[in-house]
């Protein structure tokens, strides 16, 4: 299953009104740790993403004059 920048903001979304509603530290600041954890994954999927698109769109335009050529 891919996880993507949404699911794992979602995820952090949950955890954060998990936080808000505990009434034990320790669980409050486990929530938050997990906040924490998914708003890194969601930038390091974004990252990704990004650097997947770049080399797609310059692997494309290295193709296009070599099917020109032919």
């Amino acid at each position: 299953m891919a996880h993507d920048a949404a699911y794992f903001r979602a995820q952090a979304d949950r955890a954060q009104a998990d936080a808000d509603a505990a009434q034990l530290d320790n669980v409050r600041d486990r929530a938050l740790r997990s906040v924490a954890a998914f708003e890194a994954m969601a930038v390091s999927a974004e990252r990704t993403t990004k650097r997947r698109i770049a080399r797609e769109e310059a692997t494309a335009a290295a193709r296009v004059p070599l099917e020109a050529a032919e």
